[in-house]
Order: structure tokens, then sequence, then C-alpha cells
């Protein structure tokens, strides 16, 4: 069956939201002491000089008036009056498997996205398409337990998927009909979480967005749902009520000199499995930690990037850690075991290829496709109130 016959993600999964847009890098950093500090400078500074440092744009001065983030218990003052402490920076997902901290606060963000905060809990999880690159190896699909920016590895902006569009787990973000053409073709009641695990596990890049091809044998299936729950856990690094992610005993990372204080450079010794993080070293790292690449981007080259490239002077992103911080060597073992056991795992995806697939034919007249409108717009948030600017609330 040809790639254009299966169904494209967009139409399994509907409601979709655009990449977050900061407008400005300083409000987010590797680490949270940073994002304090940056704040502090912030507001020491005043008018005109506050007003540069902020980096104001179209959408966002020290002078807009702007609601509060759902969630978020942040000022909605305008900024240009703020004289309190930093709102309390929050894990977010930077492009491909890099977590660092943002300040969630909606006077700082260009383009927040509101819908996706009034459904992050922690029963929800966010499908991120990642931006088609012809050649690619990498994966189409990437999951998250905590709120991605939506970008790609090379800052290209991509769609980001709730699985739920209501908190609580409730109301599955999949085209109406879906759950019940598949679970009358499994023999088997298939759930939302089985949709999105099948998804990350066979999804394709293409240049109209993710192809998901849905099988038609159930044993295809149950052998793809299994092997996408495998890479969601990992990715989720033992969110959810999951285990961290661990390489066996004789396989695991260890820090065998420890990282200088500022790392020129990070290369890799593919005999000796060691990754020289400047003097630092890290052994044994697997091939596929090193190699392990999202739209033609090495992953490690760039999380080590965002970690030491200079930033430019006089600005608030000159402001950050002088010395490469003990969290990060934790982090990059960490990081070098998903990578490590996702790349294992790549030889199961393509062997879900070939299989024979349910056709659009088949979704067209079970009332799948086309997805209705309805299906593609947020649903309606009723049970509480948000902070509206300078302190009003609204009911939404």
């Amino acid at each position: 069956m040809s790639g254009t016959d299966a169904p494209l993600l967009d139409e399994l999964m509907p409601w979709s939201v655009a990449a977050l847009r900061l407008g400005r890098g300083w409000i987010l950093a590797p680490d949270r002491r940073t994002l304090r500090a940056r704040w502090d400078a912030l507001v020491r500074a005043r008018g005109a000089e506050r007003e540069e440092l902020f980096g104001a744009t179209r959408a966002r001065t020290t002078r807009s008036s702007v609601a509060a983030l759902p969630g978020r218990p942040t000022g909605t003052g305008r900024l240009a009056r703020e004289s309190g402490p930093c709102p309390e920076p929050v894990r977010v997902l930077h492009g491909p498997f890099d977590q660092q901290w943002l300040i969630p606060d909606h006077r700082l963000i260009d383009a927040a996205r509101p819908e996706l905060w009034r459904v992050a809990d922690a029963e929800q999880l966010f499908a991120v398409e990642q931006g088609y690159v012809p050649g690619s190896a990498g994966p189409a699909l990437l999951v998250s337990a905590v709120l991605p920016d939506g970008r790609s590895a090379a800052g290209r902006p991509g769609r980001i998927r709730p699985l739920f569009r209501r908190p609580g787990g409730r109301e599955p973000n999949l085209a109406p009909g879906l759950p019940a053409l598949l679970s009358g073709r499994y023999g088997r009641e298939v759930t939302a979480d089985e949709v999105l695990a099948w998804a990350v596990a066979a999804a394709e890049g293409s240049p109209s967005g993710a192809v998901v091809p849905l099988p038609a044998d159930p044993g295809v299936w149950s052998t793809g749902v299994e092997l996408g729950r495998r890479m969601t856990a990992i990715q989720l690094r033992g969110a959810r009520g999951g285990e961290r992610p661990r390489l066996p005993g004789g396989r695991r990372p260890y820090v065998r000199s420890a990282v200088p204080a500022r790392p020129g450079e990070l290369t890799y010794d593919a005999e000796e499995e060691t990754l020289h993080i400047g003097a630092g070293r890290i052994s044994p790292v697997p091939r596929a930690a090193w190699d392990f690449e999202v739209g033609s981007v090495r992953v490690l080259d760039l999380w080590f990037d965002r970690r030491t490239a200079e930033p430019e002077p006089g600005t608030l992103e000159a402001i950050r850690a002088t010395e490469w911080a003990q969290e990060w060597t934790s982090e990059l073992l960490e990081l070098i075991t998903v990578l490590a056991l996702l790349g294992e795992l790549a030889p199961g995806r393509r062997e879900l290829a070939g299989a024979e697939r349910i056709t659009r034919d088949e979704l067209t007249e079970a009332g799948v496709l086309p997805v209705r409108d309805a299906a593609r717009r947020p649903a309606s948030v009723l049970d509480h109130a948000e902070e509206g600017p300078e302190g009003q609330f609204a009911l939404l």
C-alpha cells in the first residue's frame, strides 16, 4: 500500500496547537538559578533600560496588558511596574530531548498557547511532530510529559498534539469513530494511549506531516503498540509513575574524568566508546547514542552547544552559569541512556513497515474521515476562573 493511502497524524489526533513563540531567549535556560538572576536584573532596571533588556517585540513590550497563563500564579500588572520576585520556573521540552527551565509568565512570551497550559496536568501527554527533512533517519514523532515548545532540532515550528482535550485525562484527542473502528478490527477495546503508542512507533515523516499507517492485522498492532509504549516510557524519563531509563550494568555510562568548569568541545571516540567533554570523559557511550539524530541534527551536539555557546554581550542571555553545572552531567548521563535505548529499538520500527494496512477508503466508509471541524477545535473549559489583565477575572 502506498504511503499516500495512509492517514496523517493530523487526521488521527485532529486537535493540534502551533509551537510556542517565546519572542526572547532569556526566559529559557538550562538551570533555574540563571533565570532568577536574569529576572532580578530586569526588575532592577528602570524605564528605557528595562525595555531594552526585555527585548520588545510587536507582541510584547513592558507595557503590554496580558492575562495570566492558565494555572500559573503570576502577576498580570504591566511589566513596566513589576518589582516582585521571579515566578517559579517550570520544566519544558526545548526541541527534541532537551529539558530546560522556563519562566511561565505570559507577559514575557509572545505566543504561549494558553490552550495547552489549560490541559497540561499529571494525566497529559504531548505528541510533537518533527519537521520533515528528506533523507533524515530520525523519528517523525516524539512524546513528552512536560509542556513542549514544539520546535524541531533546527528551530523550525511544528505541531503539538495533546493526548487529551480536557484536564484529568478526559476526552481523548482522537478522530470521532476511530476507537470504535480499530476496536472492531482488532477484536478488543483500543484506548487513546494505544493509538499514541502506535503512532510513536510507526509514524513516518512526509512533506504533508507525519504519516501513520494503521495495520489490518491485530498481531502487528499489538507488536507496534508494545514497541511504542517502550519508546514512550524511555522518553518520559520516569514521569507518569514509570521507571527512569537505565542501561544494563555493564553498559551503563559513568563519569571517568570530571567535566571541567569550562569545557571547550564535545568529541567522541568510537573505538573506546568514550565521550569527551573538554578534558572530561564519560564511558561507555554506545555509538547509537552519539549518532542519534533528529531532523539531521545530532542530539548530543545540540544539547552541548546550548549550554556552552557564547551569548551576545550586554543582553540578559549573557547572564548565565559561569561554570559547568553538576546537574548537567547527571542530565547528560540520562540523555545518553535515552538515546542509546531508543537507538536499540529503531530496527523494531522498521519491521512494522510492509504489512497490510487499513485503507483511507475504509476510514471514510466508517465516518472517521474526513475529520469533523469540531474535533480540530479546543474543548471549552468552563469550570474555573482565570486572571485577566490587571487582576481582573474572567470565566472561560
